[in-house]
C-alpha cells in the first residue's frame, strides 16, 4: 500500500483528535502505528487508551510546561531527542502509519526548523503513511503534503472560561 503524506494543521479543535482516530482507525486494520508527540509530557486521557492496542506505541518529548514565549532549554533538548527519535522511526520503515504530533507548533516555536520539517517528508519511505499535526503548518510543508486539512475554529467555548477537561480537551 502507498503511503501519503497528511497534514492537520489550523486553529480549531480536532487536529490531535483526528490524528488519533485514524491511528485506531490503522490498528483495527492490523497496521502498526507509532506516534511521537512533541511538546507533551504527561498523562492524558489518550495514552491510557491507545496502551490497550499492542500495535500503537506513543512517545512524549516535551516538558510538560505550556510553551509561551522562548522555550526553555529542557524543552529544546526533549524536542532535538524527539526529532532524532521520529527521523530513525521514519528511515526504519517497520511501522505504517507514523504520526508527528504538533511538530508544527515545535516549528513555530523554533525548536526545529521547516527544513527539518521538510526532511521528515523527504525520509519518508513510499510504504509509509506519515501524519504532521499543530497548529500554523508552514508553507513548504503544505506544499509537499498530499492531504491537508484545516480544522477553523468558528467559536469555542474556551473564549468563555471553560478550560481543558479531561476525556474531551485532555
Amino acid at each position: 500500500m502507498k503511503g501519503y503524506v497528511q497534514v492537520y494543521t489550523g486553529n480549531g479543535k480536532g487536529k490531535t483528535t483526528a490524528s488519533l482516530g485514524l491511528a485506531v482507525r490503522a490498528a483495527g486494520a492490523g497496521l502498526n502505528v507509532f506516534i511521537v508527540q512533541f511538546m507533551k509530557q504527561g498523562d492524558y486521557s489518550e495514552i491510557k487508551s491507545l496502551s490497550k492496542f499492542d500495535n500503537i506505541s506513543v512517545e512524549q518529548y516535551g516538558a510538560g510546561k505550556f510553551v509561551k514565549g522562548k522555550p526553555l532549554d529542557e524543552e529544546r533538548a526533549s524536542c532535538a531527542k524527539g526529532y532524532k527519535r521520529l527521523c530513525g522511526l521514519i528511515e526504519a520503515g517497520k511501522h505504517d502509519l507514523i504520526i508527528a504530533e504538533e511538530a508544527n507548533v515545535a516549528c513555530s516555536c523554533n525548536l526545529f526548523s521547516e527544513e527539518d520539517l521538510l526532511h521528515l517528508i523527504e525520509l519518508k519511505p513510499d510504504h509509509v503513511e506519515l501524519v504532521i499535526t499543530g497548529r500554523g503548518a508552514p508553507d513548504s510543508v503544505i506544499e509537499k503534503a498530499d492531504l491537508v486539512t484545516e480544522m477553523t475554529e468558528i467559536k469555542h467555548y474556551y473564549k468563555k472560561g471553560v478550560v481543558a477537561r479531561v476525556g474531551i480537551e485532555k
